[in-house]
């Protein structure tokens, strides 16, 4: 577990979600610090956060950058309400023309047959699968009570 700075603590939580009280800065921080940022809950809560950013020298556009960020939001977001994980590792890597967007927890996991069509469940994952697909993307969301959770997002650059 890290040390705490004075960025972590603008990034708070309402309602569980994760929330950045700084304007998104992609060209300054990159995609994986403003990812980064919204770590800070889940180190603070004890939760080691692990990155893999093989993607060096790939310019993600804004609109993708934003769409991977609020994904990321989402997934991380879950793992702060739900899952008590230990480990978390977020991977942002390039594929076959596009980027793949890996948030993994070795937390309690859920049931994501009931979390995606259940009626009083996964509005969230919901909402990011339909905003992925229309962007030309897709989600894959891997999870089994007591066995951890994987999002993945990946979308097309060209």
């Amino acid at each position: 577990m890290g040390h705490q700075t004075a960025l972590d603590s603008e990034v708070t939580t309402i309602g569980g979600v994760l929330t950045d009280q700084r304007p998104l800065d992609f060209h300054t921080l990159g995609l994986a610090g403003c990812i980064d940022r919204l770590t800070a809950p889940l180190r603070q809560g004890g939760t080691s956060v692990h990155w893999d950013t093989p993607h060096w020298g790939i310019e993600i556009p804004a609109d993708c950058a934003s769409l991977l960020y609020q994904s990321a939001r989402e997934a991380l977001s879950n793992a702060y309400k739900y899952s008590a994980a230990s480990s978390l590792s977020i991977q942002l890597a390039a594929v076959d023309h596009g980027i793949r967007l890996v948030v993994s927890d070795d937390g309690t996991g859920f049931d994501s047959q009931r979390a995606t069509c259940g009626r009083h469940h996964g509005y969230g994952l919901r909402l990011m699968s339909v905003a992925v697909q229309e962007a030309g993307g897709c989600v894959e969301i891997s999870s089994t009570p007591g066995n951890g959770t994987s999002v993945t997002v990946t979308l097309p650059l060209d």
